[in-house]
């Protein structure tokens, strides 16, 4: 894992969007969002870069707002 300030501030910034999600979505019982809060908050952990990170977030967050316009 990269130690550098930029990969750590990211893992932090999507690591607690993640934990708002996931708050959210068990206040809520909405279930896209409490998956996508766990997979934005453990994804930081398996990432080695800022970018990487970036991406994850990006893909997580793109594949929730797919999933909501989807009107299961």
């Amino acid at each position: 894992m990269d130690f550098s300030a930029s990969a750590l501030i990211t893992s932090l910034f999507v690591s607690a969007l993640g934990f708002v999600l996931y708050r959210y979505g068990r206040a809520q019982s909405r279930a896209p969002q409490t998956i996508v809060g766990v997979v934005l908050m453990i994804g930081p952990y398996f990432t080695g870069s800022a970018l990487r990170t970036g991406i994850l977030a990006a893909a997580a967050l793109a594949a929730l707002w797919w999933s909501l316009r989807m009107d299961w």
